[in-house]
């Protein structure tokens, strides 16, 4: 081994990079945020509101501004108490610049700033300072305006001082921050992004009002104010939109011990799909945890117990279960607790046993006196739960012909031409409209790696039916076995056979339906799938465009005219434009070249990031309730670009 050999080989003090201060959050982003796409770059937004937020928690502040600027830098204003403007003891420099450019320097670490809060690290000013071109922070504060600036990653450009006087009470902390285009991959702010979540915090924060307003848009700078003085029932009530609720009061329920805040509130509406979104100081919880396990164990016990007092279930009948009283069910959990303990990869589950105990007791106690003090609701209530139990039992025995591993079902009905291959992470499944595009599709197919599934005509809309319904529908039977996930108590998301499903429908209202109908089951019954980015629409295009040995599809109207722009005039002149009448009317070389070719098609990825948006999507287009329907296509139709009649 010769020198240079041994120098690299050594491990020592020497390979040990120490990076100072904000450095290593520039190094390392996604530690700090999770990622630098567009979700990242909305993240730092979060981080300066909860911060405003916590405040309003203490009780100290009413009022949140959130402003997307003109050149996209983002300002958020609140009337807290203002960031400390004194010297820190520790850093010898002001806490507003201690607070912006040191980790882990913040009032919620115990030393009394704040007893509950959503911001838990101390690390949120920091970090986004860290990825910010630049930062201005005003502080009002006994009289006087202060001001510090920080560029490039967190760089004080002068320290703190005074720029001008206020009134003597007044108090608040304006933020404004630009978010470094060389660390984000976009740095253009989405409104409905932002307006989701603010809606979402003013829900979980009872009278609290929070502004949002866009000044890029310069026909609109009024912005939307979102103020709920029935906090989380408030919730409840617009989740359920659309739906027609079995008793007319929200139940809102909310106790406290040592220090841990916890609600909960709830309705039931006629339909069969249940609702139950957790909170911890703002955070939802998608996994659920020990604050939404005790009001589920509460709620079984509770209903059984009536049920059987009031002799409305009888000895005979069996328990009721924990998803027959769950059933229609639109619920809102929200715990506020000084020391949350996360669980889990993307720490989405509460982990604090003492609140399991804590919701169950608020809830159990709560709901007791609420059924017995509305005898008429908690019959409605129970009766529910009974229907949905012989409901349940009935879809047991359905469910027995869709567990057949061997897909013999499928072949049986003729529908399900599979692909070759066994492996899932090259699998894909195109669920096809009608049999003549089926037909197509299976000749212009990669029958190793492809499946095809054709549906003859509609399947069963699942918003207005119950499991055991879905599970009698031949097409739904079919597709249940094809996925091979199993559904309901069985469903295994690692048993998917296929890593892309694919929906493959004309691009008139028949096709949309259709689509939509596949949606709604898919996230009924699949969501796992949903949410794991499996599922896509298939982009079928309107026109084929022909000169010379050319051919060239395009997607819509505005595609056709781009293209056509770049051809020289004679050649644009003898183009043949035709207009794609669908599916079933392509060959199988079209739809192949089109439509299924992986090099050459063009596939929507269908997302859910809001499920409470989707849901309330799903309950208007697909639901029982005609007026929010109607209500959508008059708010919606300027929108409509083709309109097949």
């Amino acid at each position: 081994m010769d020198i240079d050999e041994k120098v690299e080989n050594e491990y020592d003090s020497s390979a040990i990079q120490v990076l100072e201060g904000l450095e290593a959050v520039r190094k390392r982003p996604g530690m700090y945020i999770g990622t630098t796409d567009v979700k990242g770059l909305h993240h730092l937004v979060w981080e300066i509101v909860d911060n405003s937020i916590d405040e309003a928690l203490a009780g100290f502040c009413n009022n949140i501004e959130i402003i997307i600027n003109k050149d996209n830098s983002i300002t958020v204003k609140d009337d807290g108490r203002g960031i400390p403007v004194d010297v820190h003891p520790k850093t010898g420099k002001s806490t507003v610049e201690t607070v912006y450019t040191v980790l882990h320097a913040g009032g919620k670490f115990g030393g009394g700033g704040y007893k509950v809060s959503g911001g838990l690290h101390g690390v949120g000013a920091s970090v986004v300072n860290a990825l910010s071109k630049w930062v201005e922070v005003k502080v009002f504060k006994n009289g006087k305006v202060h001001y510090i600036r920080f560029e490039n990653g967190g760089h004080t450009v002068e320290p703190l001082r005074v720029i001008d006087t206020c009134e003597e009470n007044r108090t608040g902390t304006y933020v404004t921050f630009k978010p470094d285009p060389e660390i984000f991959d976009t740095d253009i702010y989405d409104y409905n992004t932002l307006m989701v979540r603010v809606r979402e915090l003013a829900f979980l924060n009872k009278g609290l009002r929070l502004t949002l307003r866009d000044d890029r848009d310069l026909d609109d700078t009024t912005g939307e104010t979102f103020l709920y003085e029935g906090g989380i029932s408030e919730y409840v009530k617009f989740i359920n939109q659309g739906k027609t609720p079995i008793h007319e009061d929200i139940i809102h329920l909310e106790g406290e011990e040592n220090d841990v805040m916890f609600e909960v509130a709830m309705q039931y509406n006629t339909g069969y799909n249940e609702n139950i979104y957790s909170f911890v100081n703002n955070i939802n919880t998608h996994d659920g945890g020990t604050h939404e396990e005790g009001v589920r164990r509460a709620l079984t016990r509770v209903i059984n117990s009536y049920a059987r007092k009031a002799n409305i279930l009888k000895e005979k009948d069996e328990s009721l279960t924990g998803d027959d009283v769950k059933e229609g069910l639109t619920m809102i959990v929200s715990c506020k607790h000084p020391n949350p303990q996360f669980e889990g990869q993307t720490k989405g589950r509460l982990g604090n046993s003492e609140v399991r105990k804590l919701a169950d007791n608020v809830f159990s106690q709560g709901f007791e006196k609420f059924l017995l003090e509305n005898p008429d609701e908690a019959r409605a209530i129970v009766e529910k739960a009974m229907l949905a139990c012989r409901a349940r039992n009935a879809a047991k025995k359905a469910r027995e012909i869709t567990r057949k591993s061997d897909l013999a079902v499928t072949n049986f009905f003729g529908k399900l031409s599979d692909c070759k291959s066994k492996d899932p992470k090259v699998s894909e499944i195109f669920i096809v409209e009608g049999d003549s595009a089926g037909g197509s599709a299976k000749k212009g197919r990669d029958s190793m790696t492809q499946a095809i599934l054709p549906l003859r005509g509609k399947i069963l809309n699942v918003e207005k039916n119950r499991l055991d319904r879905a599970l009698g529908n031949e097409e739904i039977r079919t597709i249940i076995t094809a996925f091979g996930t199993g559904i309901g108590d069985e469903f295994n998301l690692d048993k998917l056979r296929y890593d892309k499903i694919i929906i493959m429908t004309d691009a008139d209202v028949d096709g949309s339906h259709i689509r939509v109908l596949l949606l709604t089951l898919f996230y009924r019954f699949f969501r796992p799938i949903v949410e794991a980015g499996h599922v896509y629409a298939a982009q079928p295009p309107l026109f084929r465009i022909m000169h010379g040995k050319t051919r060239k599809y395009v997607l819509d109207e505005a595609e056709k005219e781009a293209y056509l722009a770049t051809l020289p005039e004679n050649v644009r002149q003898r183009a043949e434009i035709a207009r794609m009448k669908g599916l079933g009317e392509m060959d199988a070389e079209e739809l192949n070249e089109t439509t299924m070719d992986i090099e050459k098609r063009i596939l929507r990825k269908i997302t859910v990031n809001d499920c409470m948006l989707a849901d309330s999507m799903f309950t208007k287009l697909m639901g029982e309730e005609v007026e929010p329907r109607r209500k959508f296509i008059e708010e919606n139709a300027r929108f409509v670009k083709n309109l097949d009649i």
